[in-house]
């Protein structure tokens, strides 16, 4: 189902269409922002906050533990045993943190993008978007003030509310004011703002002041800059031509057309949302589900500065991915070129886990550079595909769904992996390993799909 033309758009000064561009560029960017975040920062944070409780000091247990290890080797100081001892259950409770924290941003994400999608269907694109930037600004500033882990979970889940909201509304609204040939090079430009965003977070993290365990506050506070552009977006940026019409309008019986996200579960338009929820899990889980693993075993085998690296490696080439995802899908086509990133995605993934380690980091960054540039591709193909699915009162309730529910399994994922770090042993490789089989669940599911839906993505 494409976009249907509609003249409202000839409403709109060229200045004005260009204020779109730049601020759901900008809006999405910040997102980009906390998603860099919570890479470099949250492994850092889960150890500062839980070695405060006073549980990481050398217990009866880690004597144990020392005891059995110099029985094994015959080597070793029992009490420099016992205090690493502490120290390892202190990384593997902050790893399963970790996983929790990014569960709070997929969670958070998701019910973002349906209440401020449902914002921006009932009240407009531009109020959408600056509730939504609003909320991942202020809520990170007052996380700068907290004092336990799950105070920071909390805290972690509201921001990511916002930054889940943006997407869904800047999508809608390019989407309903750009058309044609514009179009794909316009998902591309959105989807690598975010990654612009996770690699300008890593730059300052590497370079200008690295996040350790000592010291993570201060992105808290970085996270809270974009509150000016919030403010700023409802002075400046013009309400979507189409939105206003489908608003005054109404239907052709004349009444207003009532949004609602039971619409889009219903029987014309499920099969379309479930395959758009499928689609959309698969690189979300890819992402944050199996390679992010890859920076907290950075952190833990490595350093903060490798950490920081592997971050920066991954997102660069993920913005040049990103830019051409949405020409990529245009020119091969929507099934081709997403059956053919899975596969080259699942190939990265399993060569960087099996076959290299953050100890010997050369290797590992130029998989992490791999993988990130093909990852990347799919965020420059969802904001080309997802919107086209849906009619105008339901674009932006239909593109956040499809995108967030993506997120929620993905959270459900992630939070079982967190919960078994311990049964893993912390054992990053083998975590990768079993993880990023998702993208041949996506690869199947493609070559699955209805031949009546493969209708409805074509261009």
């Amino acid at each position: 189902m494409s976009i249907p033309n509609s003249n409202s758009t000839n409403s709109l000064t060229k200045a004005g269409r260009y204020l779109i561009v730049i601020s759901a560029f900008l809006g999405w960017f910040f997102a980009g922002w906390h998603l860099g975040i919570n890479s470099l920062a949250m492994g850092s944070a889960a150890k500062d906050l839980l070695r405060d409780t006073g549980q990481y000091q050398v217990v009866e247990v880690d004597r144990e533990v020392a005891k059995a290890e110099f029985e094994k080797t015959g080597e070793g100081d029992l009490e420099v045993l016992a205090k690493a001892a502490a120290d390892n259950r202190l990384k593997t409770d902050s790893s399963r943190w970790f996983g929790f924290y990014v569960c709070a941003l997929l969670f958070g994400g998701a019910a973002g993008g349906l209440v401020f999608g449902r914002i921006g269907d009932r009240f407009g694109r531009v109020k959408g978007m600056t509730a939504a930037i609003c909320c991942y600004s202020g809520m990170s500033l007052i996380a700068y003030t907290v004092n336990s882990p799950t105070e920071l979970f909390v805290m972690r889940f509201l921001v990511c509310m916002g930054m889940g909201g943006m997407w869904p509304n800047g999508v809608a609204l390019m989407s309903e004011v750009w058309s044609g040939v514009s179009r794909p090079l316009l998902a591309g430009v959105i989807g690598t703002a975010a990654n612009i965003g996770i690699f300008v977070v890593a730059s300052i993290g590497k370079y200008a002041r690295e996040v350790t365990v000592d010291d993570w506050r201060w992105v808290m506070l970085l996270g809270g800059v974009p509150i000016v552009l919030g403010i700023l977006i409802p002075f400046i940026v013009p309400e979507s031509p189409r939105w206003l019409a489908q608003k005054d309008g109404g239907g052709s019986d004349g009444k207003k057309p009532q949004v609602g996200t039971t619409e889009i579960f219903q029987s014309a338009l499920l099969p379309v949302t479930l395959i758009g929820i499928l689609l959309a899990t698969v690189p979300l889980f890819g992402s944050w589900g199996s390679s992010n693993w890859a920076v907290k075993w950075a952190e833990d085998a490595g350093s903060d500065g490798l950490k920081a690296q592997v971050i920066m490696w991954r997102s660069l080439p993920g913005i040049i991915g990103s830019f051409l995802g949405g020409w990529v899908a245009s020119l091969v086509g929507r099934r081709r070129s997403y059956l053919l990133n899975c596969l080259i995605c699942l190939a990265s993934a399993q060569c960087m886990f099996w076959f290299s380690s953050p100890t010997e980091p050369g290797m590992f960054l130029i998989w992490t550079a791999v993988l990130g540039f093909f990852s990347g591709i799919f965020f420059g193909w969802l904001p080309l595909f997802l919107p086209e699915l849906f009619v105008t009162r339901v674009r932006s309730v239909g593109a956040g769904v499809c995108f967030n529910f993506g997120r929620i399994i993905t959270a459900v994922t992630v939070f079982i992996t967190a919960g078994l770090i311990v049964y893993f042993d912390n054992d990053f490789r083998q975590i990768g390993q079993i993880t990023s089989l998702i993208y041949l669940f996506g690869a199947i599911g493609i070559l699955l799909m209805p031949k009546g839906v493969e209708g409805k993505i074509k261009d």
